[in-house]
């Protein structure tokens, strides 16, 4: 596996890091959409100072990842029952 040496903006300091070239687009990509929640708290909320809308970021990140686990967590619940529907219904015919 091929390394890069990138830079990532964020806030307006660079941060040099070591990634997987096939990890290079992902980590760009949450780069960029790190910059735009700053920007987009910073105009909706009128906060310039960085570390309170890196903090607020940080914590919509969580909220947000805890949102993907409980949806994940759901469908496979609704996975399982939809297994064990069909391993009835098998076993019905059997």
């Amino acid at each position: 596996m091929r390394e890069l040496s990138i830079k990532i903006k964020i806030a307006d300091r660079e941060y040099p890091m070591t990634v997987k070239a096939e990890e290079e687009e992902r980590v760009r990509r949450a780069g960029k959409l790190i910059n735009e929640r700053l920007k987009s708290y910073r105009e909706k909320f009128g906060i310039d100072d960085k570390q309170d809308l890196l903090s607020m970021v940080a914590f919509d990140a969580i909220v947000d990842r805890f949102g993907v686990e409980e949806n994940l967590q759901s469908n496979d619940e609704s996975v399982l029952n939809k297994i064990k529907s069909i391993e009835h219904l098998i076993n019905q015919t059997i």
